[in-house]
């Protein structure tokens, strides 16, 4: 961490009343002109953290600067030097989309000549000149969202803020807005994004940090961390031979292959086991012999490089996907103030 950084946060904790902690101490830091991600499963504590870099949200206690500016002390310059778009795409459905942006820019305090030029150039970059005097609420979900992040941009902040982008998106639109914040990057806007997209984190960020359950497991550019892994990885399902499969039986699988000399690691995934080798072609047919030799069958085997999901499988002992289902941190926030636990 530096006094260059456009993003700093030391010993960041939440704890929502109830004692739950949403973020247990984190540090982390953004340099300008980077693209970084925080990657994370529902109820990791990304949007807690990003409403608080925003001043959304009152930290119990750390350090937390933003453009040089503390977040307790001045608020204000804060919000000036940030674009912030949340989940929730907050879009006025009467208005058109040229109007819409028009009066975000009058807000920021532009002249009414500057915000007419801003929402001419943001229209064209985004493609939606063609529909910008339809009204906002005959929009696509795409359409919506892009309209979205260029009123967080209106006013030019160094800072974007983006908490999961494209949650809900089709798959067209979901690469316009990844085409789309790639282009602001390059352009030296400073993108700050939360995400439980993989792809989405490996494709845009240069550097994320891995978050769960409120700490950092682990952090650097996305081909740094899968290369940490090394070799390939093999997701084998298994069942037993005899009998209903146990997780008694997952263990001695996970005890089986472990002890061989091409396995690097072995985690139990579900119904099957993640192995870390060295060399998986020599790996495969040893690994089915000795599980079949020990009444345990191999039902499907496959063979990839190590993914993001694989790291935070490494990191976590168990995958990212098996989170996406549960509530998100709105919903701990509530749950904590009932008195109720973290889901599990």
């Amino acid at each position: 961490m530096s006094s260059t950084d456009i993003v700093l946060v030391r010993n960041l904790l939440k704890v929502y009343k109830g004692g739950t902690r949403a973020v247990d101490g984190i540090d982390f830091a953004v340099q300008p002109g980077e693209f970084f991600g925080l990657l994370g499963p529902n109820g990791a504590g990304k949007t807690t953290t990003i409403k608080i870099l925003s001043t959304l949200l009152k930290k119990t206690s750390g350090e937390v600067r933003v453009a040089g500016y503390d977040i307790d002390r001045d608020p204000l310059s804060v919000r000036k030097s940030i674009g912030f778009a949340m989940q929730s795409v907050g879009l006025d459905d009467l208005s058109t989309g040229r109007d819409f942006l028009m009066l975000q820019g009058l807000l920021y305090g532009l002249s009414a000549a500057e915000a007419r030029s801003r929402v001419e150039e943001l229209l064209d970059l985004v493609g939606l000149a063609s529909v910008a005097k339809r009204k906002v609420g005959t929009y696509s979900g795409g359409m919506r969202r892009r309209i979205d992040l260029v009123a967080a941009l209106i006013h030019r902040p160094p800072l974007l803020l983006l908490d999961e982008p494209t949650t809900g998106l089709d798959p067209q639109s979901r690469l316009a807005i990844w085409d789309y914040l790639a282009h602001l990057n390059e352009q030296g806007v400073t993108i700050l994004l939360t995400t439980q997209m993989m792809e989405e984190a490996d494709r845009l960020c240069r550097r994320i940090a891995i978050i769960d359950r409120g700490l950092i497991v682990a952090e650097g550019s996305p081909d740094a961390l899968k290369a940490d892994i090394g070799g390939d990885v093999i997701h084998v399902t298994v069942a037993s031979k005899d009998e209903a499969l146990t997780d008694g039986m997952l263990e001695k699988a996970r005890s089986l292959v472990g002890s061989r000399s091409y396995v690097r690691e072995a985690t139990i995934s579900g119904d099957g086991l993640t192995l870390k080798t060295a060399d998986s072609s020599a790996a495969v047919p040893d690994l089915i012999r000795v599980l079949d030799e020990n009444q345990i069958s191999a039902t499907s085997i496959s063979v990839d490089s190590p993914t993001l999901d694989d790291v935070f499988l490494l990191h976590t002992g168990r995958s990212i996907r098996a989170e996406e289902t549960s509530g998100g941190e709105s919903d701990l926030a509530v749950r904590s103030m009932l008195g109720l636990g973290r889901r599990e």
